[in-house]
């Protein structure tokens, strides 16, 4: 139906619709024409709001979708980079065992006649002494524990890779005869820096990143004539006494493979106790060389702080002929030890005994020092801990002992046991709070009887820690 200008309409079943643009139509506000075409306003404001928040929401469902697909496709790409960076990492590790392999076999190849099963046998001292005097050959002595390393590390998974540049350091080394370690292969943990090798602490993010040059241990090391020839593995972030990391695996225990081997330093602890190497070089912050010894039936040593310094290697021997005053403990008072470390305990004292030194009962405090959330509270913990180091020696030198003899963790634990019994932590850790030289030495394998009595060990508080510490010693039945 034509209607005047700028305006159309149309009937359909008696029903007329207007559309008629506001500005060209000026209409008394009080005609029903006005009210009409303002309600028609109102509706369609109404159907065009719909409208825009339908596609308000349908733009906001859209950009949330994108959002969530550029996050995928991000993680799926940031996993991705994750898997490569394992991959290689894995790939250089087997391409130096297999190297190593090689060459191990093409030295037993050229020389029948070395007596590996002989030089295996050899204690350290024993080694060093054949190694200065000629009896023995570098060459024989490496390819030996090269080729055991690699027999090991098959069982147990403990090596993070061969340093193969120590075949080169091999061809030089009778330029260094006169060092305390001639002629010695030597593992080291992981995280110790070797030039050109990765130093990631069983940490994704710091693969990729070789070290720029030798650390200052390893360089101690190689002056004093040894070889370090293979890396070994430890925990993520070697923040556990367990061993293990997303990108090396699970390293296990020498002696019973359904245990761990302990940490941190437990790629060592296993090499070593499997025969792979007769020296490694660790680390302990908390007991991370003592545990992996006591779990893998080895001598481990934390060293008193600063024993080897920057420039130069100091022995700092200590000698005496005279009989020794040492003090025991059976259980510091807060975690009991299992009954196979506490048979040692006193199985030791009856020896020490009958060699003429005396024993003295004694008690060992661990003070907790928890976090500190303030500047003046850590200057305030520190001053405690001085002041605690001082008064530990006083009570020593009270008691006029010479060597302290203690339990240690152990025997080794189920797997997924060392992240959870921290409480255990206290017989390590006292030590090095105090800064002093603690050492752990095999003295027995757990028998039957102490397996029986572990059945029935209640702890200190029979509390949840003891229970815990309890189910992650008990051999499991599978």
């Amino acid at each position: 139906m034509a209607t005047e200008a700028g305006a159309t309409c149309d009937v359909t079943a008696g029903l007329v619709i207007w559309s008629v643009p506001v500005h060209e139509v000026d209409v008394p506000r009080s005609s029903p024409t006005n009210r009409t075409t303002t309600m028609e306003q109102v509706n369609l404001f109404l159907r065009r709001a719909e409208m825009d928040s339908r596609t308000a929401a349908l733009l906001t469902a859209a950009a949330c979708g994108a959002g969530a697909v550029v996050l995928l496709l991000r993680n799926m790409s940031r996993h991705r980079r994750t898997k490569d960076k394992i991959q290689r990492a894995s790939d250089r590790r087997t391409e130096g065992l297999q190297r190593a392999e090689q060459a191990v076999l093409r030295y037993r190849q050229s020389h029948p006649t070395t007596n590996s099963a002989l030089i295996l046998t050899l204690s350290l001292s024993e080694l060093t002494k054949q190694l200065q005097e000629g009896s023995l050959s570098p060459e024989d002595v490496f390819y030996t524990y090269m080729e055991k390393t690699l027999d090991v590390h098959k069982q147990l998974n403990c090596c993070t890779g061969i340093l193969l540049e120590s075949f080169d350091q091999l061809k030089t080394i009778d330029s260094n005869k006169k060092g305390l370690l001639y002629g010695v292969p030597v593992s080291i943990k992981e995280n110790f820096e070797y030039k050109n090798q990765d130093c990631s602490c069983g940490v994704i993010i710091n693969l990729d990143q070789p070290a720029n040059n030798d650390g200052v241990l390893v360089e101690v090391l190689k002056r004093q004539g040894a070889i370090p020839f293979v890396k070994t593995n430890l925990p993520q972030g070697l923040l556990n006494y367990d061993c293990s990391n997303p990108i090396y695996g699970q390293t296990v225990n020498p002696h019973n493979l359904q245990k761990t081997s302990g940490g941190s330093s437990g790629g060592e602890g296993a090499l070593i106790g499997g025969g792979g190497s007769p020296l490694g070089l660790g680390s302990d912050i908390g007991g991370s060389i003592r545990i992996p010894a006591s779990f893998c039936g080895i001598c481990g040593l934390k060293p008193t702080s600063g024993r080897l310094r920057m420039k130069m290697y100091f022995p700092q021997m200590y000698q005496s002929t005279k009989p020794l005053r040492i003090g025991y403990f059976e259980s510091d008072g807060y975690m009991q030890a299992s009954p196979s470390m506490t048979r040692a305990i006193r199985e030791v004292k009856a020896l020490l005994e009958q060699a003429g030194h005396t024993s003295t009962r004694g008690s060992a405090t661990f003070r907790a020092l928890c976090g500190v959330g303030s500047i003046p509270e850590l200057w305030k913990q520190h001053a405690a801990v001085e002041d605690y180091i001082h008064e530990t020696i006083g009570d020593w030198r009270r008691c006029n002992i010479d060597v302290l003899l203690c339990p240690m963790i152990g025997p080794a634990y189920n797997f997924l046991y060392c992240g959870r019994v921290t409480p255990a932590l206290s017989y390590t850790m006292l030590y090095n709070l105090l800064t002093f030289p603690a050492g752990v030495v095999p003295v027995s394998t757990v028998t039957a009887e102490d397996e029986e009595e572990l059945k029935h060990y209640k702890g200190n508080y029979q509390d949840y820690w003891d229970k815990l510490f309890k189910k992650g010693l008990l051999l499991e039945v599978r």
